[in-house]
Parts: C-alpha cells; sequence; structure tokens
C-alpha cells in the first residue's frame, strides 16, 4: 500500500514508501497506522482511500490518503500531487482534520462523565460507511464510531433498544458521532448452525418488542421499507440499473402481486437489522448484536434470510424452522414459510437497492468498495426468481 500523507494543518507533506500490511481488506486501518509509527515515527490517521485495484475491497495496491495528529520529525517523503479539493458527499471524518475533532468530542464526553481520560486512541477502521476508533481509559475501553448521514439513525435505535433491556451496544454519548461501550468478546464470523439459532432467536424477541415502537421510530428516522414504499425502492433499482434483463423486469412487474402475497402471510412490520450476519454479532457473557446503520421499518423475514443465505441447505432450514415456529406461536394463523419463500428474490432486489444508495451517497473515489455490489445481487434475484418458475 501507499500512504499519501497531510501535516496537521492540511498541507501535503508527500508520499511514504510503499509498504505491505498482512490484513488485506481495504477499510482495516490499525496494521496501516501502526506501521507508520513502527517504521517513521508518525502519529497519523487515515481519512480515506484514494486509489483501488478493482472492486472486491481487499488485496492488491491501495492507496489512501493520511493525515498527522501530532508533529513529526522528518520522513522519507517523496513529492507526489494529490487532489484536495472539496467533495460533497464527502464524510466529515474523511476530511483533513476531521479525525481530530472527532477525537476531540470524544475525550470532552468521557470527562464530562467521569470516565476519561483518553490514553490511547487507535483507528481500527475507516471507509465511506464507518470509521470506528478504540479509545482506551483508566476506567476501561470505549469506541468511537462516526457514520455517513445516511447511517444517522443508528443512534436511534441503539436509544431504542437500551429501553428495551436488549442486547445492543451500549449508548454513552452521540453528537453526529457515537460513544459507545466496550464489549467483550469476539465477532461470530463463521459461526455454526447452532449459534445461528439463537442469533435469530436473540433478535425475534428484540423485533416482537418493536412492533408497537414502530410509530416512534419513524418519526425519528428509521427508514420506512414497508409497503408501498418498499415497492417503489425495489422499482427503482432495477429502472437504474437493470437495463433490458426480462426476467428484471417480469419480477418487476409482480411486485404488486407478490408483496400483497407477502402481507396475506400476516407477519408484521417491524425493526429490521438490514445486516444480519455473524460478522456483526459479538459474543461473550452474552450476545450482542452490533452495527444498526442498515436497520430499517419493514418484514421480519429479510433478517433471517441474511442471516442464513451462505448456510448450507439442510442447516438453514434449521434456523428458518425455528424462526417460523417463534412467528407461529406469537401470530397465531400467520404464514412465515409462506412468507419467507416469497420474500427470496424481495430480499436479494432489497440488497441491490442498499448499495445503489451507497454509490449514491458516496463520493467517486470510494466506489471502488461497493462498485460491483449492485449487479451481483440483481443478479441473485433473478436466480431466485427464475428458481421459481
Amino acid at each position: 500500500m501507499t500512504l499519501i500523507v497531510l501535516d496537521e494543518s492540511g498541507g501535503l507533506l508527500g508520499e511514504l514508501p510503499a509498504f505491505d500490511v498482512s490484513l488485506p481488506y481495504w477499510p482495516e486501518t490499525a496494521e496501516i497506522v501502526a506501521a507508520a509509527r513502527e517504521r517513521y515515527g508518525l502519529d497519523l490517521a487515515v481519512l480515506r482511500l484514494l486509489k483501488a485495484p478493482g472492486d472486491v475491497a481487499e488485496g492488491g495496491h491501495v492507496t489512501y490518503l493520511g493525515q498527522l495528529l501530532s508533529p513529526a520529525a522528518g520522513a522519507p517523503w517523496t513529492p507526489t500531487e494529490v487532489d484536495l479539493s472539496h467533495h460533497p458527499l464527502r464524510a466529515p471524518y474523511a476530511h483533513a482534520g476531521g479525525p481530530a475533532r472527532s477525537l476531540a468530542w470524544a475525550a470532552r464526553a468521557l470527562d464530562e462523565r467521569g470516565r476519561g481520560p483518553v490514553t490511547a486512541a487507535i483507528q481500527q477502521r475507516t471507509w465511506n460507511l464507518s470509521t470506528l476508533w478504540r479509545l482506551d481509559t483508566p476506567t476501561g475501553p470505549y469506541w468511537l464510531k462516526q457514520v455517513p448521514d445516511f447511517f444517522a439513525h443508528e443512534p436511534v435505535v441503539l436509544t431504542w433498544a437500551a429501553g428495551s433491556g436488549r442486547a445492543t451496544p451500549l449508548l454513552v454519548a452521540e453528537d453526529a458521532r457515537m460513544l459507545l461501550a466496550h464489549v467483550d468478546g469476539d465477532d461470530l464470523y463463521g459461526a455454526g448452525v447452532e449459534v445461528r439459532r439463537d442469533i435469530a432467536a436473540d433478535l425475534h424477541y428484540l423485533q416482537v418488542a418493536a412492533i408497537d415502537s414502530v410509530p416512534h421510530l419513524l418519526a425519528d428516522g428509521v427508514p420506512d421499507r414497508r409497503r408501498p414504499r418498499l415497492e417503489g425502492y425495489l422499482r427503482g433499482v432495477i429502472e437504474e440499473y437493470g437495463g433490458g434483463d426480462v426476467s428484471l423486469r417480469a419480477l418487476a412487474a409482480g411486485l404488486p402481486d407478490r408483496l400483497d402475497r407477502i402481507e396475506a402471510c400476516r407477519l408484521p412490520d417491524t425493526l429490521v437489522h438490514g445486516d444480519l450476519h455473524p460478522g456483526n454479532v459479538i459474543g461473550g457473557d452474552r450476545r450482542t448484536i452490533i452495527d444498526w446503520g442498515d436497520s430499517f421499518i419493514g418484514h421480519p423475514g429479510f433478517d433471517v434470510l441474511r442471516l442464513t443465505e451462505v448456510m448450507p441447505a439442510g442447516e438453514a432450514e434449521v434456523v428458518i424452522e425455528d424462526w417460523a415456529a417463534r412467528w407461529r406461536a406469537e401470530i397465531p394463523g400467520s404464514d412465515p414459510h409462506g412468507a419467507l419463500e416469497l420474500l427470496r428474490p424481495v430480499a436479494a432486489l432489497r440488497m441491490a437497492a442498499v448499495y445503489a444508495d451507497f454509490l449514491a451517497g458516496i463520493e467517486p473515489a470510494e466506489h471502488p468498495y461497493h462498485a460491483g455490489d449492485v449487479a451481483t445481487w440483481l443478479r441473485r434475484a433473478v436466480e431466485l426468481y427464475e428458481e421459481e418458475r
């Protein structure tokens, strides 16, 4: 990777010699920051991606823009040119001075609550969907998270969930940024069927609790993906990205009837996580569901489909059967299985629309993170639709 660095005031210092990092995922920055400190004595933050080799969000030779957080002695700078002009879709934390301002806010918030001072701040991740810092203090670690405007409803969800007593991160402070209490444990990437059954159960009880809070959550800015807004949302991505695909046109034409039939299965609209894979769950003394930026109000089936999408069919059916049994018990006379079968191509269309929203909401230099995702999910929607026929 190559790191181009600004000084504390935002002036261009130059380019550091290219070096390798072992973790290939472009948003991960902890190793980059550590290497800059160890090799060159630089205390810096990564601001944003400048150049990437493709659209798979991992590997290859990547170029980032960084900025010093404190004065530094000379480093082996190579003169370079970079476009530092303003872009209206740039996240606040990706601007020069953005990380320093966010760290100062977090330090004040912790001090005001008697939880400071911050003894170390480690940037873990930054990209167009969030920046994440671990803040060490004498009272334990905290997490500074900042997201773009299209995820601005995440604190609303966390505040509501805390009141419901459910297993979500504790929001310590919020002001266009979030300060979160530390959660012990590791993410559950690669979790097996039993853990996924437990995750689905955890979310079920939260979703049941959220049913009566839907008006409040909508009023506070949680996106509305209920019908009829869902139909327009899905048609939009087909019209913009679907070209002349015959199957996509047929799927779009049949959406009114399909959504009618899904409604007839009688599952209620509720809070949906939107990206419920095991990597968004921390396993420790209890499971904690994190990263609620993709959340919305809509059909609860979206989450169990996301949770099971890469599982072997037999294992996925175990999780789905548990999920369906809980909803049948909660809503007598409902048809969760029927709803889920109808929802499968809709869920793929929704994922395509989500990625289309990302592309519309981020600056072009960061498009490589998501450039291939819309087409991937539209193809998946077609596959699921044609399997039905």
